[in-house]
């Protein structure tokens, strides 16, 4: 028999035994999340062998995903083995009786996440509106190593590599270092980026990744004076492109160029990955090392006998017609 409950904080799902779908869908990342001031959400459907979650939060318009900026996509949490959708819909059924919508963002379609999600919602009477909000680039190695990879790179970033490379010192470290962090930190306040989310946040995953043996990091030094790193991860079969900066002064070195040639070379020769994920956002940098693109998708569920949904589900019919009406 599925037992339906709701839990506000992560520790209450140790339980069972939560498969793994990336540093985004594990305990440890929605505990971080948790620890460093989100309040969870929690809504869990088992059986007491198998079950599936939803790391969620409240918010102005009922509850959203339990996620932050840093992270590529939201997955729903669910046990080794578990696969035939039931639980799923009846987690979304005893939501409708408690919310009037969900949000969910970033989600994946690659390993069927937003199907089976539209498919639950839908069939516990939730009016589901899905629509792309990011984007994905990515890279599969297919049995290539770094130097075949490299030779498929436009011809334009080669000749960056052969004329810029030696004009810096790289130095590639899997074990999180204090000082190293504190110059990605000063080098990242002097990029081009945005201001830094939450920096304590990053940090503290970077020191789970480092002790999880998952932590790859570069630092790039020109006239002993650091001017660019990157944070990577390896995890499974694949690796992520967290963070990279560079100072502003160094452009012209081209120093994230070449730390990226560097890890890319690490993460397919020596770690062996499949896959490197370069996060969200179409950068056009991106381009240059990576081969394909996926879009990550929002999806927000309604419950249409809600007052509070009419203007939503009004305004959604109207943009319907409209695509309609153009052509699409």
């Amino acid at each position: 028999m599925t037992a339906i409950s709701y839990h506000h904080t992560v520790n209450d799902l140790q339980d069972l035994d939560w498969s793994v779908a990336g540093p985004f869908a594990r305990l440890e990342w929605f505990s971080l999340l948790e620890e460093c001031g989100t309040k969870p959400l929690i809504a869990t459907a088992s059986d007491g062998h198998s079950g599936v979650a939803f790391p969620l939060q409240r918010c102005a318009t009922g509850l959203e995903t339990l996620t932050n900026w840093y992270a590529f996509t939201w997955r729903h949490l669910q046990t080794s083995g578990y696969s035939d959708g039931a639980m799923l819909e009846a987690l979304a059924k005893d939501l409708a009786m408690r919310t009037n919508r969900v949000s969910f963002t970033k989600l994946p379609t690659e390993d069927g996440t937003l199907d089976r999600l539209k498919h639950a919602f839908r069939s516990a009477g939730w009016l589901v509106l899905a629509e792309p909000c990011d984007t994905n680039h990515v890279l599969r190695v297919a049995g290539r190593d770094y130097r075949q990879f490299l030779a498929d790179r436009p011809g334009h970033l080669r000749t960056t590599l052969k004329r810029k490379a030696k004009k810096v010192d790289i130095a590639l470290s899997t074990q999180f270092d204090a000082e190293m962090w504190t110059a990605y930190e000063a080098i990242y306040a002097d990029s081009w980026k945005p201001e830094e989310g939450d920096p304590h946040l990053l940090r503290r995953f970077a020191m789970g990744e480092s002790s999880a043996g998952r932590f790859r990091f570069a630092i790039a030094h020109h006239n002993e004076t650091p001017v660019a790193a990157q944070f990577w991860t390896v995890d499974g079969d694949t690796a992520y492109i967290h963070k990279l900066a560079h100072r502003k002064d160094a452009q012209k070195l081209s120093a994230g160029t070449a730390l990226t040639a560097a890890l890319f070379e690490r993460v397919i020769d020596k770690d062996g990955v499949e896959w490197v994920d370069f996060g969200t956002g179409d950068d056009p940098y991106k381009r240059d090392w990576m081969e394909q693109v996926r879009k990550r998708w929002q999806m927000i569920c309604l419950r249409p006998a809600s007052p509070r949904n009419w203007y939503f589900i009004a305004r959604a019919a109207l943009r319907t017609l409209v695509y309609r009406a153009n052509g699409g």
